[in-house]
This record gives structure tokens, sequence and C-alpha cells, in this order.
């Protein structure tokens, strides 16, 4: 794959954002954006807030057969879960961690940076992983332009335009790419357009925003233990939201149908029709 360094800005004003990043759609890391508040954003402080909560987990395998995509592997005390993320390796995360549902006191330690973003504040969400979570590559089932802040440790963010979801291999009525894809590891034998992916790498560190416009592609992988806030804006102009509707109420509802049909007949079927039509858009025999 062709990947370059994300666009690195600090203390980036309201106007110059809107201008350079929003309304062309184009991503971009800021720094100092959360410098007032983000010293509060910490495990202990989550774990004071909310251990004693039991929370579903994730893992880095694909859901099989027909379970539901958003169906937990398993559920913990999120304490727990904070103290085995912290004493080493783990692939089990947190995916949509809802702060108004589930833990309101923290909404009282952050504020929504003013840069233009009209932000959904229904759906604040935190997400968590351990040094072993991976996030496959997929955009948002909602389309949302989306600020992604990271707090503790590093994580890594691949970043690709909506017009490379072709060579990433798209899979039908789903947001995300064939399954057998390991983005860290290619396997340019079996999946060979994505030799001709183009994307962009940013590095996060605690307390960076990442702007990820409506519809791009993002691979997460957690280098350390850490958490990260999404805060949703809905899509620019009536396409993005028309495209929004479509996605959430007849694409989500034709696709849960033919799981609970096909099982997994249906998930290899799609992922057999990405190759086939990816390969035939691209002309690769």
């Amino acid at each position: 794959m062709q990947l370059k360094p994300i666009e690195v800005v600090s203390n980036i004003s309201k106007e110059e954002f809107v201008k350079k990043y929003y309304l062309p759609q184009r991503p971009v890391l800021m720094k100092g954006l959360t410098d007032q508040w983000n010293h509060k954003w910490t495990f202990d402080h989550i774990k004071k807030l909310a251990g004693d909560q039991t929370i579903p987990l994730y893992s880095n395998a694909r859901t099989k057969g027909n379970k539901s995509t958003y169906e937990p592997v398993t559920t913990m005390n999120f304490g727990e879960y904070l103290d085995i993320m912290r004493s080493g390796p783990t692939d089990l995360r947190i995916f949509f961690y809802t702060i108004k549902d589930h833990c309101p006191a923290l909404l009282d330690d952050f504020e929504y940076p003013p840069i233009g973003l009209k932000y959904f504040k229904r759906l604040p969400a935190l997400f968590f992983g351990g040094s072993d979570s991976k996030v496959f590559a997929h955009y948002d089932i909602d389309l949302p332009d989306n600020l992604h802040i990271h707090f503790e440790g590093h994580k890594r963010v691949l970043l690709f335009d909506p017009s490379q979801s072709t060579a990433l291999y798209k899979v039908p009525f789903s947001i995300h790419n064939a399954e057998g894809i390991d983005l860290d590891q290619p396997d340019y034998e079996k999946y060979p357009a994505l030799r001709l992916v183009k994307g962009l790498e940013a590095h996060m560190e605690h307390g960076d925003a990442l702007y990820m416009p409506s519809r791009w592609w993002h691979y997460i992988v957690y280098k350390d233990p850490g958490f990260s806030m999404t805060l949703r804006s809905l899509p620019l102009g009536p396409k993005g939201k028309l495209g929004m509707l479509y996605n959430v109420f007849f694409m989500r509802m034709i696709d849960n149908l033919m799981r609970k049909i096909q099982g997994q007949k249906w998930i290899d079927y799609k992922n057999e029709w990405a190759i086939r039509r990816t390969h035939k858009k691209l002309g690769i025999s």
C-alpha cells in the first residue's frame, strides 16, 4: 500500500479548520485542541466513576454465522477489564460506550472543541483497547464527520478516501472490507488490488484530535492500552444525509435479515462477491 503521513497542525483556529479541512473533507491531526481538559481523562478517573459497571467486550475476531456484528464476545466488570488491559497485551476492547447513557458524570469533564463542527450531542462515545487490539478497516454506517480524541498510550490509524473502496475490497451490504485482509501484513497474492491503495497514516498520543470526514475508511491499531472519545457531526449536504438513512434503515436491515436466514453462507458469499467485483472493476485476472 501507498501510505503518506497525515498533516499535523497545532492550535488551529475555527476559520482555518472549516476552510482547509471541513469543507474540503480533508483529514487532519490536531494538537493542542484539548489541552484545557485532557488531563482529566485517565484510566484511574474512568475506573473511579464507572468501575462497578458490567460492560460488553469485543475482540479482533470477525463475527461468524448468524450472530450480529454488534454482539459482544463476553461481558466483564469495567474495573476488572481496565486492570487486565493495563497488565499486559489483550485484544479485548470496548466498542461505542455512550457517555450520556452509561456515565453522564463524564460530560462535565470535557468541552466540545469550537472548530465549526455541528456536534450530535446525544452520542459522544468512548472506545477502549489493549495493546493487541485492532479495529478492522471500515467506515461508520451513519456517515458522520468524526472528531476522534485519544487518551493514554499511543495508537496508529490508517485513513482511506472513499475513492479507495474498490481497491480495499469493500463488501456489499456492509461497511467493511473482505474478512481475510490484514492491513498490517497484506496478502498481495490473494488481494492484489491492495497494492493500488493510497492512504494516510496517523500516530496518536494523549490529547490528540483526529478529524475523520464522512465516508472515510479507518483502520486502528492500539500500540499501548488506551481509549478514545468520538464526537460525531451529521454529514454535510442532502446526499450525505440520504446516504445515512439508506445505510441505517435499509442496508443494515437487509444484511441482518440475510445473516439470520443464511448465516455463514451469506458472509462467505459477500466476501467472495467483494473479491470478484474488485478484480472485475480493476481488470485484475
